[in-house]
């Protein structure tokens, strides 16, 4: 069938919702008999809770419940896959991070649970917190990712690799605690009618955070329904189960009313997770002709005093480059903090900051061009698994974004180009992320009044989910994207995976076109075998379908419709419901999407104020379903990257472990004036692998490179090589 639709840079078909203000966010449900609940936490980093005096709140106008963690039912401990922290599912009097979770006010109106909230005591005994990687414990985790990944990866012979090297460098690269900050804040309207528990949820995850709260609880999974039908950003820290939901649900019951729990800007930073600090020992070794023969890549991050996050920074590492003696390993230093979480592309944004911030070097250092090193070190199979790639671009991505760029009119020579009093420099860099997929099930019925509804319990996080499977199934059912009507964001419906690890549209899309292209079939089967349709007796091969209308490709003359045939048989629609799982034959490949990031910087040498002016990203990412979400994407990932290179740091006091500007004044991100004109560009490909529809992963692989590609652009400008994000004015001067 031709792409008719798939591909087009098809308008969101949820755009005029959002922008008129009709789409109803969590916060937005309109429910009655609501109350509302507010979090009250510790002020403190480490300690004891000697006592919770709520004598003053309680008698506060319109409070109608106070919990504490103290009074909370019994709970089960579950991994940290669900709730991150331990409050409240233990009775635990330890404080183990400032703005732990210690209980929930309910009242009336907002305003009187916040007033009510600040009006709680908590009385503790004090310790000094462990802030810092120099206080922290520090030990090897066996295993990280919750089992998946070995804590320590290996190959070949590392010290024959550096034996072998002409040339051996050693650098440390470090990257800060950072912080999702998505527009809309997490929120909970829990409902209970008898044992069965609804949940209004800001969530990346339905089915998943089904799974947690009934593990929590104690409850069935039928005893429990999650909708989130719009989501305000997560990029992470909304795929997980956190503490604030588990609170709604157990005040809702208690008080027997639907409560609404909305964190606060301020609480985002202590309730939801963060990307943690990382510290990265790098070494290359490499031949005269810049030929690979060793890498190591340490990584310590921070965690908290009773989870292991690892940020997996040596996740890239292992496949990147043709090399073969390597050795990637992983620390973790706990301090007196949340537990980290996912943050868009976990592990290769920090990680490939350090490593193709190191690749640059070498080349200075081989007075080879940055392209030509890694081309010279291109990995033709993945080189840690051995096996083929499922397809891959990456010397297309480099070519194309070079010619674009203009990179051979570059001078090599640091600070030898200038605009004035701007010191002008071109810096590049490789992306990388990986394509997974999860089984996916989709439900679609075709009702005789000529709609379409198509159902899948994915998530739309702001990705476009709602407009690339509307295309999908109308290009299966030969019918226009205004026939078709996706819905999402609902556990009753067909099970689909959590929107994390950039999976949803290697999931979903391949489910929805099985399910749209058996309904199909179904329905030119109906129309052969009718005796009163004008394609009886035709054979299925010979028929196709366009705007709805099932004809001979022969004789288009001889045609039906879906209307028609249903109405024949007496039926107000057929439903066909399909489920969609890796191809098997995929595991025989290593799947993976790639990228190139070219940024020309300018660098004011009197104040060392940087300024992007120019970025070009060329990406190899299987088939794209649409252009403009697509490219959306993109330039949301580079503007990210630009804030990790210039901007963002949470800033946490070492003395008192409390995060400090913990809101969007203070932590700064990039403004339109702060972007330039982006060249995007997707490098065609036909990956037959990776699933039915040939997509890869997109929206984490942006993000990836960019802050190393920044750090390049600013030593060719400057010769000052930083290698501590963010690159600040005051690192230049």
């Amino acid at each position: 069938m031709q792409h008719r639709i798939v591909g087009k840079p098809l308008d969101r078909v949820d755009g005029r919702l959002k922008v008129t203000g009709e789409a109803a966010y969590t916060a937005d449900v309109s429910i009655d008999n609501l109350v509302y609940g507010v979090i009250f936490q510790s002020a403190i980093a480490k300690g004891k809770v000697i006592q919770i005096d709520i004598s003053a709140a309680v008698i506060a106008p319109g409070v109608v419940d106070i919990i504490t963690y103290e009074q909370t039912p019994s709970l089960v401990k579950i991994p940290f896959f669900s709730p991150q922290q331990p409050q409240p599912t233990e009775k635990d009097d330890n404080i183990y991070y400032d703005g732990q979770h210690l209980g929930i006010v309910v009242a009336q109106t907002l305003e009187q649970a916040q007033t009510a909230a600040s009006l709680v005591k908590i009385i503790c005994e004090e310790a000094s917190p462990t802030v810092t990687m120099a206080q922290a414990e520090v030990f090897e985790p066996e295993s990280i990712f919750f089992g998946i990944m070995p804590g320590k990866i290996t190959r070949g012979d590392v010290e024959s690799g550096k034996t072998h090297a002409d040339i051996l460098m050693e650098q440390v690269y470090t990257t800060p605690m950072e912080h999702h900050n998505p527009l809309e804040t997490s929120a909970t309207i829990a409902m209970w009618e008898g044992d069965n528990l609804t949940l209004y949820e800001t969530t990346q995850g339905i089915s998943s955070t089904q799974r947690g709260i009934c593990a929590v609880l104690n409850i069935p999974p039928e005893n429990v329904r999650v909708i989130s039908k719009y989501l305000g950003g997560g990029f992470g820290c909304k795929a997980l189960l956190k503490s604030h939901t588990i609170l709604a649900a157990i005040a809702a019951r208690q008080v027997k009313r639907p409560v609404k729990v909305v964190l606060m800007r301020s609480q985002m930073y202590t309730s939801c997770g963060y990307r943690s600090q990382t510290q990265q020992h790098l070494t290359l070794g490499a031949t005269k002709d810049g030929k690979l023969t060793v890498i190591t890549h340490i990584g310590t991050s921070f965690t908290s005093p009773f989870d292991d996050f690892v940020e997996a920074v040596g996740a890239a590492t292992t496949m990147m480059y043709a090399c073969p003696n390597l050795e990637v390993k992983y620390r973790l230093a706990r301090i007196n903090a949340s537990t980290p979480t996912f943050m868009r592309a976990p592990g290769e944004a920090p990680g490939m900051f350090a490593l193709e911030s190191a690749m640059d070097e070498l080349a200075y250092t081989l007075n080879l061009d940055p392209i030509e090193l890694r081309l010279r070190n291109h990995a033709d199979i993945d080189p840690h698994t051995g096996l083929a790639w499922s397809s891959k671009s990456l010397k297309q991505c480099y070519q194309q974004g070079a010619e674009i760029f203009g990179w051979s009119k570059r001078n090599p020579v640091p600070r030898s180009m200038r605009d004035e009093h701007f010191l002008i420099g071109w810096g590049m860099a490789s992306a990388t992320f990986p394509s997974h997929a999860g089984p996916a099930s989709v439900k679609v019925e075709i009702f005789a009044t000529g709609e379409v509804r198509v159902q899948s319990g994915t998530q739309d996080i702001g990705t476009g989910t709602y407009t690339v499977m509307t295309q999908v199934a109308a290009e299966a059912l030969g019918l226009s994207s205004q026939s078709v009507q996706f819905e999402l964001g609902d556990s009753n419906l067909p099970k689909a995976p959590v929107t994390g690890n950039s999976i949803t549209v290697g999931s979903v899309s391949p489910a929805v076109h099985k399910a749209a292209s058996a309904a199909r079939v179904k329905m030119i089967q109906m129309a052969i075998t009718d005796s009163n349709s004008p394609l009886y007796g035709s054979q299925l091969d010979d028929i196709t379908v366009e705007s709805g209308q099932i004809f001979l490709r022969q004789d288009p003359s001889k045609r039906d419709n879906y209307t028609d045939i249903l109405h024949r048989h007496g039926l107000k629609s057929l439903e066909v419901t399909e489920e969609s799982s890796p191809n098997p034959e995929s595991k025989q490949y290593s799947k993976h999407s790639f990228g190139a990031i070219f940024v020309e910087v300018a660098v004011d040498e009197l104040l060392g104020e940087i300024k992007i002016r120019r970025c070009v990203g060329v990406y190899s990412a299987g088939r794209i379903l649409n252009f403009k979400t697509a490219r959306s994407q993109v330039v949301g990932g580079i503007t990210w990257g630009i804030g990790m290179a210039l901007m963002e740091k949470t800033v946490m006091d070492t003395n008192q472990g409390r995060i400090v500007g913990a809101n969007l004044s203070d932590y700064l991100i990039p403004v339109h004036a702060d972007i330039p004109n982006m060249e995007v560009q997707f490098v065609e490909e036909h990956d037959s692998v990776v699933n039915a529809l040939g997509t890869k992963s997109l929206g984490e692989l942006p993000i990836v490179g960019v802050a190393a590609a920044i750090s390049n652009a600013v030593y060719h400008a400057t010769g000052k090589r930083i290698r501590d994000l963010p690159i600040t004015p005051d690192k230049l001067l």
